[in-house]
């Protein structure tokens, strides 16, 4: 079965994988853009899942200030190289970080630092577990997860903190 150019694009477009990972998802998905974008963040998830053990003690500290310069973020989000460090798909990852934590209040990073006897929602308080800004039907882990598959290497969110003017 042979692909449009036009297909492939619209899936790497919308995923950024390769050009032969686009194509080859979509032949396993008979030519669906949707099932192959699906099948391609299912496998980043996957690959995201095996690197989760690896040391992250490279990165950067990202800062955002809305444009009220009333409320802003700072986030520090690591990585295993500095070379990874320096990609773009990893600057753009803190960047839209900071913004959610400015925009979505997050407390915590993920549900296991909510303290025992303190009763939250998770998918309120928790950053990885929030509906991400920028693509309400992914939340920020799968984001995260998207972009351990695109550069190959382990990325966790270490800290951040927001800061509100009268808070």
């Amino acid at each position: 079965m042979e692909m449009s150019t036009e297909a492939i694009k619209e899936v790497r477009g919308r995923t950024n994988a390769g050009v032969l990972e686009c194509k080859d998802a979509l032949l396993e998905a008979g030519g669906d853009i949707e099932k192959a974008v699906e099948g391609l963040r299912r496998r980043g998830l996957s690959v995201a899942e095996k690197k989760a053990g690896r040391v992250v003690s490279e990165g950067i500290i990202e800062a955002y200030t809305h444009h009220t310069r009333e409320v802003g973020a700072l986030v520090e989000l690591n990585c295993e190289s500095d070379f990874v460090a320096r990609t773009d798909e990893f600057k753009q990852l803190a960047h839209d970080l900071a913004m959610q934590v400015t925009a979505a209040f997050p407390e915590y990073i993920a549900p296991e630092d909510i303290p025992a006897d303190v009763e939250l929602d998770p998918q309120e308080v928790c950053l990885l577990l929030q509906p991400f800004i920028k693509e309400p039907g992914m939340t920020v882990g799968e984001i995260i997860a998207e972009t351990v598959a695109k550069v190959g290497e382990n990325i966790k969110v270490r800290r951040f903190v927001r800061f509100q003017l009268g808070c």
